[in-house]
């Protein structure tokens, strides 16, 4: 049976009655009843309901994050004891950047699962500023990042990629200066679309003559295979399948002089879990055959 601890976290993270009954996999009206009985026992209004959906009491925010702590605790109790056992067992917690998580951990957590077949797997994805903030709050055991990164305890390097002008037609750097089309850049809040400003300025006295900014690489991605404009993109976005032309980011030297680099991180504790190890394992294994 769902925990009220559990009931009570998914209703607070979804504000919505139909979204929160459907992830706890119950019937609104038995949701509603249950949500009632909760609160009867701790004797006050936990929710108050609208139009816009749920929206915490002051009385309900206090519980809830009781109960967010209550179920750290129970997995940390959890993965303790499943620790103590030599199978891997448990919860696999990852937080992982977001075009990792689409282009390249895929194949990745296959093998694992198949490998470990009793082991659970949770997954976020985001921007390595939110992968950070997953790790400290308990969300995830683990976490995969891209570009710098500050962190302090475990850090493991996976590989690291190179960037290239992607067009449908121009075949060097130098017909960025010539070409009408957009510049198709993505945000994020990593330091790579300032990576790519600063290359740009190195190597160019002026500005593109046209830009797009877009919020998803894939977005930026997809422009740009489609003829719309040109970008700049990471290896680990292209298959070498596309109909495009990939100029490389060289030096005078024909080094690659814009690359991107993809962390492991967390803190040690987490590296002793049994399930964390083989993550590990697995990960080293594929990210020697991708370098």
């Amino acid at each position: 049976m769902t925990s009220d601890f559990l009931v009570i976290k998914t209703l607070a993270e979804e504000q919505n009655m139909r979204k929160a009954a459907e992830r706890l996999f119950l019937s609104q009206p038995a949701l509603s009843q249950r949500l009632q009985t909760i609160e009867k026992e701790w004797n006050t209004k936990l929710f108050l309901r609208s139009q816009k959906g749920l929206t915490a009491t002051p009385e309900g925010e206090l519980v809830i994050e009781f109960a967010s702590n209550m179920i750290q605790q129970k997995e940390a109790l959890y993965e303790t004891i499943q620790s103590l056992t030599s199978k891997v067992h448990g919860t696999l917690k990852i937080a992982c950047a977001s075009i990792v998580g689409q282009n390249w951990l895929p194949k990745v957590l296959k093998d694992f699962v198949q490998t470990y077949p009793e082991a659970k797997v949770s997954l976020l994805t985001g921007w390595s500023s939110e992968i950070v903030k997953a790790i400290y709050d308990g969300e995830a055991q683990i976490g995969i990042v891209r570009g710098q990164t500050d962190w302090k305890g475990n850090k493991i390097h996976l590989f690291r990629d190179t960037l290239y002008l992607v067009d449908k037609e121009m075949t060097s750097i130098d017909d960025v200066l010539t070409t009408d089309k957009p510049f198709i850049q993505f945000k994020s809040d990593s330091n790579y679309y300032q990576e790519i400003q600063q290359w740009w300025q190195k190597h160019f006295s002026s500005n593109p003559k046209r830009q797009i900014i877009v919020d998803q690489i894939e977005t930026c991605k997809q422009m740009a295979l489609n003829g719309i404009g040109y970008a700049i993109l990471p290896s680990i976005t292209l298959t070498g399948q596309e109909d495009v032309h990939k100029i490389p980011l060289t030096n005078n030297e024909e080094q690659f002089e814009l690359t991107r680099d993809t962390w492991l991180i967390g803190y040690d504790a987490a590296f002793e879990l049994p399930q964390v190890e083989a993550f590990v394992s697995i990960v080293k294994k594929h990210a020697q055959i991708f370098q």
